[in-house]
């Protein structure tokens, strides 16, 4: 009350100073006009400006008072309004604890809130440690935090590990583009042994390429909670703790969903004692095995982990390598064992299955397994594909030397196509198959130079020794007709096959014209060495008696000298020479039906016209004797029949009549 009437007076003082001034001021104007009322009005004001000079020194400590009044009106307010902001903090302190004390699992998103204002709270009293209370306060919400974020652990383990759950093997299939959908198991092999790919038309992006669509690992209305708890976590400096939670739950998932799909953890030793065909089963599997898991199981970790740990990217890339490091070393040790594994020239293919599926997975593996952390596991991808291409590369080498030193004692009595030869040629025919990835292959070890030439180069060098080897395998006959027959029919199917697949364009049409002349020399051999003895016996030379005498005489010699016992000599020996010829040569096989039936014509070319000629000559001496049918035993058209079925590899107990 005191304040306000000090107030009051002080007003009407300062009212009444005002007044006086102003008729000071008219009263000097006026009394310009006469300077002995000046002089008078003078002495009056003087005294006026006494009482103006009193009043403000007696005014003097009341306005000191009022400005120190209204200062401490500034600072009260300031002081309630600073009272006011930490009471509130001590409200939203008080409110985040409840929250917390309740737990996460109730209301997730309120826990987290809590979380978020008890960080606030924090940072504002260590911002205002002034205040007597702050390190109470401090250690109080710290303690707080630390159960909150253990809390916060637990409920993320629990969350992640409630939607972490094995794909079972036909949720794995329904990703894969149609085409490499397996019937009936992942591993289905056709008689190649190449993969099997029905005929459906395969999901393809707009370059063509066939589209695998990762599965659902965990449902995506739960990523969003699982990146939230993540980034607390991380906030709070417990990257370990969540690293290891991660792993432990999500890397047990992957290994039993792999365990689902068949893929076994086997060592060196357990490949080395398995049968090739167990073996070769096995691989096929293993490259399904390998484009499902990184197709389709490890592009869904990584994308889970890309949702989960957004904008945390070296501790994405750790958690990612973290939960696929154990599957990806079950894999690669298989692969690893194969190519370790003792070469043989029937592993190639396989290797080379092996290699492509490596080369396909490349780029997706180099994008998966990005980031510092996942260097180590990249490199052992990329290791297994150097040491497949080069075990590969020396099996083709060693398949070479193999083929020319093959001492295979398997004999072919009827001269047709070696085992050798033909599987020699179809081991050609497969590499065809492969050309692109041959191509690549050369491309790994060779400084330059085209591949096109180098895997001719290959060809014709394997061709070569599949020569040298038939050249010393046809040495094994004693008769020198069927040695030449042996090989007409040998580098006769080499041509024709060479002809009929993609090996022609490497291989050249001056490499099959060549060799269909080398097949033209060894008929010509065989017809000339097998049928030159039986033709001597159609021949006239010998049949004139030394004499010379054109009379007949009483040993039955006609007008040109000519023993009818000679002649009798002659067709007997013709017979049993055809008769022999038919029984042995019927057994000789020629498999190619244009070939046979060329040869059996060269001989009817060379054969029937000269019997048609002796008989013609000589047939009237036996035949108008007796037994003439014991002498001239075929027609014509009898040894036309009967070498039609030359060549068959037949067997006959008794000689046809």
């Amino acid at each position: 009350m005191g304040i306000s009437r000090n107030s009051g007076g002080v007003g009407g003082v300062v009212g009444g100073v005002d007044m006086l001034s102003e008729r000071a001021r008219m009263m000097r104007d006026s009394l310009q006009k006469s300077q002995s009322i000046t002089d008078n009005v003078v002495n009056i004001l003087g005294s006026f400006d006494h009482r103006l000079s009193a009043l403000e020194t007696a005014m003097r400590p009341t306005q000191i008072r009022t400005h120190a009044i209204r200062t401490a009106h500034g600072n009260i307010d300031k002081a309630l309004k600073a009272a006011e902001v930490i009471l509130s903090q001590f409200d939203i302190s008080r409110q985040a604890e409840i929250k917390i004390l309740k737990g996460p699992h109730e209301d997730l998103e309120s826990y987290l809130q809590a979380i978020d204002q008890l960080r606030d709270n924090i940072r504002f009293f260590s911002n205002n440690k002034s205040f007597k209370s702050s390190d109470g306060v401090l250690n109080h919400a710290n303690s707080l935090l630390t159960k909150a974020i253990l809390k916060l652990e637990e409920e993320f383990k629990q969350l992640l590990l409630s939607y972490s759950k094995p794909i079972e093997p036909d949720r794995l299939f329904e990703c894969l583009p149609n085409s490499m959908r397996p019937p009936s198991s992942p591993g289905h092999q056709d008689s190649s042994g190449k993969s099997h790919l029905s005929n459906s038309n395969a999901e393809q992006d707009g370059a063509g390429n066939a589209v695998f669509t990762p599965p659902t690992l965990i449902p995506p209305r739960i990523l969003p909670l699982l990146h939230d708890l993540a980034q607390q976590m991380v906030q709070a400096g417990h990257q370990q703790q969540f690293i290891k939670i991660y792993r432990d739950t999500r890397s047990p998932v992957l290994e039993e969903s792999l365990r689902s799909l068949g893929v076994e953890k086997l060592s060196k030793d357990d490949v080395q004692k398995m049968q090739w065909e167990v073996l070769e089963a096995k691989i096929g599997n293993w490259i399904h095995f390998m484009r499902i898991a990184v197709k389709l199981l490890f592009a869904g970790e990584r994308k889970v982990c890309d949702q989960v740990l957004e904008g945390f990217d070296s501790l994405n890339d750790q958690c990612f390598a973290e939960v696929t490091i154990a599957s990806v070393a079950v894999l690669l040790s298989f692969g690893d064992a194969i190519a370790k594994s003792k070469r043989s020239p029937e592993k190639l293919f396989v290797l080379l299955d092996m290699y492509e599926i490596m080369r396909e997975l490349h780029s997706e593996i180099e994008s998966l397994f990005r980031g510092k952390a996942c260097n180590e596991i990249k490199e052992s991808a990329f290791g297994l594909t150097k040491q497949l291409a080069q075990t590969a590369q020396e099996t083709f080498g060693d398949f070479e030397e193999a083929v020319e030193k093959d001492a295979t004692k398997t004999a072919v009595s009827d001269g047709t196509v070696h085992p050798l030869t033909s599987y020699v040629i179809n081991y050609v025919k497969f590499l065809f198959d492969y050309q692109s990835t041959l191509k690549q292959l050369f491309q790994e070890f060779e400084n330059g130079g085209d591949s096109n030439s180098q895997l001719a180069a290959v060809t014709m060098r394997i061709m070569q020794a599949l020569q040298t080897n038939l050249d010393g395998k046809s040495k094994q006959y004693k008769d020198s007709a069927l040695t030449h027959l042996f090989l007409m029919n040998n580098i006769h199917y080499m041509v024709r096959s060479v002809r009929r697949s993609e090996a022609k364009d490497l291989l050249g049409d001056d490499w099959v014209q060549r060799h269909r002349r080398v097949v033209q020399q060894h008929a010509n051999q065989y017809k000339r060495i097998a049928w030159a003895k039986i033709l001597q016996s159609l021949s006239i030379q010998g049949l004139t008696s030394s004499g010379g005498s054109s009379s007949s005489g009483v040993d039955g010699q006609n007008s040109s000298g000519v023993s009818r016992s000679t002649v009798k000599e002659r067709f007997k020996m013709f017979n049993s020479q055809f008769e022999e010829l038919h029984q042995r040569q019927s057994q000789w096989a020629v498999p190619d039906t244009e070939l046979r039936e060329s040869l059996r014509l060269a001989v009817a070319e060379v054969l029937l016209p000269a019997y048609r000629s002796f008989i013609k000559r000589f047939g009237p001496l036996v035949e108008s004797g007796k037994n003439a049918q014991k002498y001239v035993r075929y027609s014509a058209e009898d040894l036309d029949r009967m070498l039609g079925e030359f060549f068959e590899g037949k067997t006959f107990n008794e000689p046809k009549r």
